[in-house]
């Protein structure tokens, strides 16, 4: 695909459609995981949050003292530092009341503290930087146990789990979206390749009406293009209306010009004067002025009539017979070697014109002996239209050096 080029526009749009609507999705992908993940997390933090104002509240006494509960079900809350704590702290002046054995006399940082609000029988959860620099995700929330008192319940887990979860799911999503995105692209490539295939073989339908195989388009195209290619079968019938025309314009101009300086000729003759001559002469380089741009312009009307062509090899065998007529007294050998399968875009009479000149000046300087050669060249380029080299050789002195 070249850099104008319809299948790399419609390629790149596709590749760049493809990777934006999935770095979208996984990002929406991953947002959305990441909420369902932390959305469990934090159910997991609500339930040992219940299970401690249970083990609170079943205590006597529990606006003055507070014993730690013997079963929340995690053992990390009595491992130093595990990252799993709990603390009950005053709501009025922040006092710690009792906190688990992990943070061994740390202090645990709450929402609260940085602004979060809590409201009231509900929780607030966050992310903190805990003891030791850890990764902390913290629930809290406001509790009253003798409707006198209210306290700052607050339990931290350890938000490494959520992010390893979450890295873990990234990368998965990032090797399937990558997979899809490749897998999209391939098919891209393919969809534009087939959505463009009948524009090619218009392509080449085109090239046969121009190298003479055939006069209109034969294809079965899609509706899209059918209307294109009737234009076009509708342009190149109008051409060759009007290269008739002007070749039937042509001829009468010939035969309207001919007669009169005929009988200008013919007149002239039958006196013997000074003067007769002079017309005889006159009108005869006219008349070989007008045959000569008479030609030329036929064979310039000939030249733009699209899809005419000429087999190479009938014309110049039929040129070397005439020729061998020609110069028979000579005794003229004239040898022929052409593909059969060669063929000039363009009338017969511009390649005998062109040919004749040539094999007739051979004939009149050689030796005995001319050799005509018409072969194919060689195409480095398939698009390029074919071509076949034509030699005229003969054994005379040649010109000099």
């Amino acid at each position: 695909m070249t850099g104008n080029s319809l299948a790399r526009r419609f390629f790149l749009l596709a590749a760049l459609w493809s990777t934006v609507s999935l770095v979208v999705a996984g990002l929406v992908l991953i947002a959305v995981y990441r909420d369902f993940v932390e959305r469990s997390f934090d159910q997991r933090l609500d339930v040992r949050m219940k299970t401690l104002i249970a083990a609170f509240a079943a205590q006597s006494d529990a606006g003055a003292t507070f014993r730690p509960p013997t079963d929340l079900g995690e053992a990390r809350f009595d491992l130093p530092l595990s990252g799993w704590y709990w603390v009950l702290r005053r709501a009025d002046d922040e006092r710690v009341v009792i906190a688990s054995g992990s943070l061994t006399g740390e202090i645990l940082r709450l929402p609260s503290d940085d602004g979060v609000a809590v409201p009231r029988g509900r929780l607030a959860v966050a992310y903190v930087e805990g003891p030791d620099r850890q990764h902390l995700r913290v629930a809290e929330r406001t509790v009253d146990f003798d409707g006198a008192n209210e306290f700052r319940l607050a339990i931290a887990a350890d938000a490494g789990e959520l992010d390893r979860d979450i890295a873990g799911f990234r990368w998965r999503a990032v090797a399937v979206l990558g997979l899809v995105g490749f897998g999209s692209v391939v098919s891209a490539l393919f969809q534009v390749r087939l959505a463009l295939a009948p524009l090619e073989r218009m392509r080449r339908a085109l090239a046969r009406i121009r190298s003479g195989e055939a006069a209109r388009f034969e294809e079965d195209l899609p509706v899209e293009i059918a209307p294109l290619a009737h234009e076009l079968d509708g342009l190149i019938e109008a051409n060759r209306e009007a290269m008739e025309r002007a070749r039937t314009h042509v001829g009468n101009l010939a035969h309207a010009l001919k007669t009169p300086l005929a009988v200008l000729v013919n007149e002239a003759r039958g006196e013997d004067t000074p003067l007769a001559a002079h017309v005889v002469e006159q009108a005869e380089r006219m008349r070989g002025h007008v045959q000569h741009h008479l030609d030329r312009a036929r064979i310039a009307a000939q030249r733009r009539v699209i899809g005419v062509v000429t087999e190479v090899a009938p014309v110049i065998e039929r040129l070397a017979r005439a020729m061998r007529r020609i110069h028979v007294d000579r005794g003229v050998h004239i040898d022929v070697a052409v593909s059969g399968d060669l063929r000039f875009r363009g009338e017969r009479e511009d390649l005998e014109e062109a040919l004749g000149n040539l094999v007739d000046n051979a004939c009149k300087w050689c030796r005995g002996r001319v050799v005509v050669t018409a072969v194919r060249e060689a195409q480095s380029d398939p698009t390029t239209v074919p071509r076949f080299l034509l030699t005229v050789e003969d054994d005379g002195p040649g010109l000099p050096t």
